[in-house]
């Protein structure tokens, strides 16, 4: 069933699944980690979405944006490190581009998704094609700017397909951030793990707005 929008209570529930997913996916980001960091995202973007859920459960709140600045907020206070700080400047920035919404549709979708990967770009200095979490968000903004008009259902199926698509062509990247920067060419053939995290919070996102 299309939805138009998402109620400021749907949007809480939205990202309460999304928290779930990201703790259930700890391994799958850990190994990406692995493969070009240190390894320790997935642990720390499982303890970020623990303090959501803390954050979020059986609350209320007055506008969409709160709820994501509630999200970004448990983020940055828990994960430390450049993935709480990165991850919680997209959810924040981007929850406070809404304003005084109270409703989530393909409007909202496009201002959260831009002015999200525009702090992101700002405060770590990556850009598309460093093989960064940027590179699943930058081409999501851009999609989400051409389905302004859809309902948020298949606006946020469209941003899904391109995050994903985007972090499937972070594998053919050179890493030229961060520690996978140490590895050159070496960094070719895994996607990025911050890339990863996008990409699954924008799916579950996605599927949520399903219903």
């Amino acid at each position: 069933m299309s939805k138009d929008t998402l109620t400021i209570n749907e949007v809480r529930d939205m990202m309460l699944s999304v928290a779930d997913k990201i703790i259930e996916s700890e391994p799958i980001l850990t190994d990406a980690d692995r493969a070009l960091g240190d390894g320790d995202h997935g642990v720390g973007m499982e303890r970020g979405m623990t303090a959501v859920k803390e954050a979020l459960a059986e609350k209320e709140f007055p506008t969409v944006a709160k709820v994501f600045q509630g999200v970004g907020t448990a983020m940055m206070s828990t994960m430390g490190g450049a993935s709480g700080a990165i991850f919680g400047t997209f959810f924040r920035s981007g929850g406070k581009s809404l304003g005084d919404a109270d409703t989530f549709g393909g409007e909202q979708v496009a201002s959260f998704f831009q002015e999200g990967v525009d702090a992101v770009m700002s405060r770590g200095g990556a850009k598309p094609g460093d093989k960064t979490m940027v590179d699943a968000l930058a081409p999501a903004a851009e999609k989400a700017k051409e389905v302004t008009g859809s309902p948020v259902s298949e606006a946020l199926a469209s941003v899904a397909a391109a995050a994903e698509a985007g972090k499937e062509a972070s594998k053919d990247m050179i890493a030229t951030m961060g520690r996978a920067k140490t590895l050159g060419e070496k960094s070719i053939g895994k996607p990025d793990a911050g890339a990863v995290s996008v990409a699954i919070i924008v799916a579950t996102m996605s599927d949520y707005a399903q219903g």
